[in-house]
């Protein structure tokens, strides 16, 4: 989509893939990834739209409001309805500097530095993309910080993006005035396996604290859903962490906080009134021929052919 430099193409990406997956009960993307990817080493490389902040926020923007907006019969208030699709736009603050190219699945790719001090321009597919929608749905819904810590950065502190008071509470809810749903990426308060895994723990920079207190650390830094956390008994033993430091009070509206911004993240998709699917009408949407034509025309879009050598294009019909 990117080799396409056509926004409106993403846009309507957008509008065709949130209706497949709701097709498929499916609410909530993990995606778009807008990491710029100023290290051409990073393995992720293919998975973002490429090294240009400006591209890569107008197509942020296309993807997200393709995805969330509803229209006509289908929407229920403010451009959403039953057609829309939570966008989860990753990776806060920017993945794509990643030292050495290497992966922050693993141990060995836990760092994210700037050798051309550029962190700001790294925000602007955030920024002037997934936070600034031309539809009525105006923002991404959901947020998902990186695994990586952001070396020598502001704020001080070298842990992990979801750990970070500075990049999620300061910068993402207070300097970019951000209000919706902020979810880690996955397995980060597990331990690290003796293995070099990428199924294993991710906790980097807090190795050194137990997974109730990294629990505790990635809800008070803002943080709202964990990703990959299957179990409550730690996320519970945070809770008692903070109430003996601020209090019952305190904890209980923190917590009810996390729980407004994910429940509107349902209600406003209207899974809250009809959550159920009619298995045929899912038969009949998901993968539909008009629906693969796109994805073909999409393709043939994004050829980009560096030498006309010999005129080869355009084809000519053979006698």
């Amino acid at each position: 989509m990117t080799a396409a430099f056509d926004p409106e193409l993403v846009r309507k990406f957008g509008k065709i893939a949130s209706q497949e997956y709701r097709a498929l009960g499916i609410n909530t993307a993990l995606s778009p990834q807008i990491d710029l990817s100023t290290e051409p080493r990073w393995s992720r490389f293919g998975g973002s739209f490429g090294e240009h902040s400006g591209l890569s926020a107008e197509l942020a923007e296309a993807y997200c409001d393709g995805f969330q907006t509803s229209e006509g019969e289908k929407e229920i208030e403010d451009g959403w309805g039953y057609d829309s699709v939570n966008a989860m736009v990753k990776h806060w603050p920017g993945g794509g500097a990643v030292e050495g190219g290497r992966d922050a699945h693993f141990p060995c790719g836990k760092y994210s530095v700037y050798p051309g001090n550029n962190f700001e321009e790294h925000l602007i597919p955030f920024t002037e993309g997934a936070f600034k929608l031309k539809g009525k749905t105006k923002m991404a819904s959901a947020v998902m910080p990186y695994y990586t810590i952001i070396y020598g950065q502001p704020g001080g502190e070298n842990v992990g993006c979801s750990y970070s008071k500075y990049l999620v509470q300061d910068l993402l809810r207070g300097t970019c005035n951000y209000d919706g749903v902020v979810c880690t990426d996955w397995s980060i308060t597990a331990d690290e396996g003796p293995l070099d895994s990428m199924y294993s723990g991710k906790c980097w920079g807090v190795e050194h604290l137990s997974e109730p207190e990294r629990c505790y650390k990635v809800i008070m830094a803002g943080v709202d859903q964990f990703g990959g956390l299957n179990e409550k008994e730690n996320v519970l033993k945070a809770y008692e962490i903070g109430v003996k430091e601020h209090g019952e009070a305190f904890m209980k509206q923190r917590f009810q906080d996390s729980a407004r911004r994910l429940l509107k993240n349902i209600f406003r998709t209207g899974l809250f009134e009809n959550p159920y699917l009619v298995p045929e009408e899912s038969a009949r949407l998901v993968g539909c021929p008009e629906y693969m034509q796109e994805g073909f025309e999409a393709q043939l879009k994004s050829v980009v052919m560096l030498k006309n050598r010999n005129q080869v294009l355009p084809l000519k019909e053979k006698d």
